[in-house]
């Protein structure tokens, strides 16, 4: 009997191994390029509470995630860039952002060197979790069933952003 409870073990054990190979393995593939005259913004605790409403302190420095749908940057379709909400760096560009459905701000494209990726294992299956560039911030998590031409989804809180209208 204890000999098939541990075979049944071993089993269930190499299947959670392979099943997470593979998903490591086929998350999107993001390259960062760096920045060479970016320069970081560090705070402390006390600055960036300061600095952030509840909500944005929320996301951007706990990596937090907003209600899907609560965000007015959801149907903002203006002419535009989108910033970082904690230091102003822009991160998006409008011609970028599409409608995904998912009840959050999405973008096919970032604006180069101004994001970094790295894993985030916080949902058990890693996902790639970006940030802003200069000042660390939490945006969200980037996917690859975006559209063309890049076929990526970088799924943002609207509450870790700040719109930037054209002027005309």
């Amino acid at each position: 009997m204890k000999n098939m409870w541990f075979l049944m073990l071993s089993v269930v054990v190499a299947a959670l191994l392979i099943g997470a190979f593979f998903f490591v393995n086929s998350a999107p593939t993001v390259h960062a390029v760096a920045s060479t005259k970016l320069e970081t913004l560090s705070l402390s605790e006390n600055e960036w509470k300061e600095r952030l409403t509840a909500d944005q302190f929320e996301v951007l420095r706990q990596e937090g995630t907003e209600r899907a749908g609560s965000s007015a940057l959801n149907k903002e379709n203006r002419a535009g860039t989108f910033v970082c909400a904690g230091c102003d760096l822009e991160l998006f560009r409008s011609q970028d952002k599409f409608e995904s459905g998912t009840g959050w701000p999405s973008f096919y494209d970032v604006i180069k060197g101004h994001v970094e990726t790295k894993r985030d294992f916080a949902m058990i299956l890693p996902r790639t979790e970006y940030h802003c560039a200069r000042c660390g911030g939490h945006q969200g998590h980037v996917f690859d069933d975006g559209p063309p031409p890049t076929h990526l989804r970088y799924c943002n809180n609207g509450v870790a952003l700040k719109f930037i209208p054209d002027k005309e």
